[in-house]
């Protein structure tokens, strides 16, 4: 076989088992889809997935200005200001003076919004433990170290966390 071919080979067989990555991606993704529909209704009745979103954004970030969280989420300012403002009257997050600029203010999760979350994700947390129960714990690591570098457009390195 020639060296033409045998790249060639390694290209098709590359893009092949790209896509049936892409494919496996599709499923995950519609199965993370219903977990965030169905945490949002837990949080609260009737919250929509977006909504969801950007909530645990804010409790991901900590504390985080409106400006930054539409910029992070890439979405429009006036949808997340609307959306922070019904996450507010749900008594989920709480907004403080940004000590670093007097113009805008800081988001933060409540305390009563950090319990929900965790009893609304919990059901999930224990399958997804479950589901992984017979892995070894550096399977996951490593999965976790691949993931990040896929989603940061690094290239793996073996052994680096």
């Amino acid at each position: 076989m020639s060296i033409t071919m045998a790249a060639e080979d390694t290209r098709e067989a590359r893009t092949e088992a790209v896509r049936a990555l892409e494919a496996e991606f599709g499923e995950l993704i519609n199965r993370f889809r219903r977990i965030i529909s169905e945490n949002a209704g837990r949080v609260s009745p009737g919250m929509l997935p977006g909504a969801y979103k950007v909530f645990t954004t804010i409790v991901r970030r900590e504390s985080i200005t409106l400006s930054a969280l539409a910029e992070s989420l890439m979405a429009d300012k006036g949808q997340i200001s609307r959306t922070v403002r019904e996450l507010e009257q749900l008594g989920l997050i709480e907004r403080t003076p940004d000590p670093d600029d007097g113009r805008s203010s800081l988001l933060s999760p409540t305390p009563e919004g950090l319990t929900r979350l965790a009893a609304a994700r919990a059901p999930q947390e224990r399958t997804l433990v479950d589901s992984l129960e017979e892995w070894d714990i550096d399977d996951i690591r490593n999965l976790s170290r691949l993931l990040h570098a896929l989603t940061a457009g690094e290239s793996p390195e073996a052994g680096s966390s």
